[in-house]
């Protein structure tokens, strides 16, 4: 609606230029908002006090000839007032907001998807937390923001693969397998030392007892490196199963794990060390070499093979994203925790000197969060060392109070995540109040179909009789679900579905208490029934997109 709204005050100006009526040249970007007092109509724009600097007129006097040029083939507008200054507001016809109601209950599950991405491939790699320990509460929350947005990209029409790197390369993997052969030989000689840098967690000591239990004494009597080889692989596919699992009972399920090991195994970091020295783009000093990332805007230069020969993390992650562009994705998204906040000049320098134009790469990182028990810290998990797991949230509140509170918030933004508040069955949870708005749409027509009531179609209903003000505030939040879409995909603002399925949420729990959908006038309850269906088709195409149930009963 706001799109239509738009072309045709663009058209009015357009006409104001060309009669003469203006004297400017180009036509401003033109602004329509919904207004928060809706006695000032419906939508509203500025647009007449941005052309005054331009005009040298005063605004309202500006606002007149663009009315005056508003020309609506469509019938859409019932009214338009100039008010204040310069404020032009657009109060629209009933009729819009009907007709809207009917697409939403016909077209079911599909209202909403829209097809700005044009199917465009987009890779989403999100989380990508390394093999060395179970998922903590801040993994849980990059996981449900990548998720979503792969899913709300998927409604706006692009077509996205869900991809987790795993990190199973280097001397974090050394480590791990250095600190779980170490806490079993300690089952055997309880005397041994621990390593300084070890993985502390108790999640070590149970892999070590596991594979004791399995191998006995066996790896005792190995050459130690053979022995952590072992241990390396073993813990390694222990914990990235534990990842799968919590992922799954999540919710998040990914398209593809692709494995850092594959990028050395098969060539490709070679390959593109290769291409950068080919294009002089590395060189050594201290023995080390170095990729002049400073030419493509990172504030300096990076080494990406050690004086010992080893290879940093700055070359492979510049050959996955090759890889990531070979593969055809014409755009990649980038989702980690905060404290990867020196990563993205690094992989745009990446990406440029490898020819690659940088707008194909987004980088998005989470903020942390702050996990509260009625408003205060919570203690830090003993089995996880220093902090608290994914697993110990799920298992408290479930996936769906999890996933729909950690998208309370911008993913810039730091989360306060209070577990006794998401437990609670009233309107201070969010989630539960957004589910119960659907859960008691449910219920109406069970309690319809008790009296026999049959489901009406569309056909046959005036829907023109649903004139009650908290109707059409209903009607007009339908109606404006498509654009929330749209705006939130082009944003990458998953956020934004929450903020809404409230204020959705909101009317209808208020409508229900003051009005009843079944009454003894039955043209009347079968039009607002319509319009609970088609309620409830959104708050389900909504949640569907955050990765929450619509449940049926609470």
């Amino acid at each position: 609606m706001r799109k239509r709204l738009t072309d045709i005050l663009n058209q009015s100006v357009e006409r104001a230029i060309n009669s003469g009526a203006l004297k400017t040249k180009n036509i401003p970007l033109l602004i329509l908002e919904i207004p928060r007092d809706e006695t000032k109509g419906d939508f509203a724009t500025t647009v007449a006090m941005t052309l005054a600097p331009m005009e040298k007129a005063p605004p309202r006097s500006i606002a007149e000839v663009i009315v005056n040029n508003i020309e609506d083939k469509e019938n859409l507008i019932d009214r338009i007032e100039i008010a204040g200054p310069g404020y032009i507001n657009f109060f629209l016809k009933k009729d819009y907001w009907v007709n809207t109601l009917k697409n939403a209950v016909s077209m079911g599950d599909a209202y909403g998807n829209v097809d700005i991405g044009g199917g465009k491939s987009v890779q989403v790699e999100f989380l990508s937390a390394n093999p060395t320990g179970p998922l903590h509460i801040g993994h849980g929350r990059v996981a449900a923001f990548g998720d979503t947005l792969a899913n709300l990209l998927m409604t706006a029409g692009y077509n996205v693969q869900k991809e987790y790197y795993i990190n199973d390369v280097g001397n974090q993997m050394e480590t791990l397998g250095r600190s779980t052969y170490i806490r079993y030989k300690q089952l055997f000689k309880p005397d041994t030392p621990f390593i300084e840098d070890g993985y502390k967690g108790d999640y070590i000591k149970d892999i070590a007892q596991e594979i004791a239990e399995d191998a006995k004494d066996r790896y005792m009597h190995l050459p130690e490196e053979d022995a952590v080889t072992f241990f390396v692989e073993y813990s390694k596919n222990n914990i990235l199963g534990g990842i799968k699992k919590d992922l799954e009972d999540f919710g998040v399920l990914y398209d593809n794990w692709f494995s850092e090991k594959s990028l050395h195994d098969n060539g490709e970091v070679d390959g593109v060390l290769k291409t950068l020295k080919e294009k002089d783009y590395l060189y050594e000093s201290d023995g080390a070499q170095w990729l002049r990332t400073t030419l493509f805007g990172d504030d300096k230069d990076r080494v990406v093979v050690k004086s010992n020969g080893h290879k940093t993390y700055v070359a492979p992650d510049i050959a996955y994203h090759h890889n990531k562009f070979k593969r055809g994705f014409q755009s990649v998204i980038d989702i980690f925790g905060a404290d990867h906040h020196g990563y993205e000049l690094r992989m745009r320098a990446g990406i440029k000197s490898l020819g690659y134009s940088e707008s194909r790469l987004k980088v998005i990182l989470v903020q942390f969060v702050t996990l509260l028990r009625e408003g205060k810290p919570v203690s830090m998990s003993t089995r996880a060392a220093e902090f608290v797991t994914l697993r110990e949230v799920l298992d408290e509140v479930g996936k769906d109070a999890a996933r729909f509170m950690f998208l309370t918030r911008r993913s810039d933004s730091h989360l306060d995540f209070d577990l006794e508040v998401v437990k609670k069955e009233s309107s201070e949870n969010p989630v539960y109040y957004v589910e119960y708005a659907h859960a008691r749409i449910v219920n109406i027509f069970k309690q319809a179909e008790a009296r026999g009531i049959q489901v009406p179609s569309l056909e046959g209903v005036d829907l023109s009789i649903l004139s009650l003000h908290e109707e059409i505030k209903m009607m007009k939040l339908i109606a404006s679900y498509p654009e929330l879409i749209e705006a939130s995909a082009l944003s990458l603002e998953p956020h934004r579905i929450t903020f809404y399925l409230l204020d959705l949420a909101t009317a209808l729990h208020n409508y229900y208490f003051h009005h009843r959908v079944i009454t003894d006038d039955m043209q009347l309850t079968n039009a607002r029934l319509i319009l609970m269906q088609g309620i409830m088709h959104v708050l389900r195409n909504a949640l569907a997109i955050l990765g929450i149930r619509a449940p049926e009963s609470m």
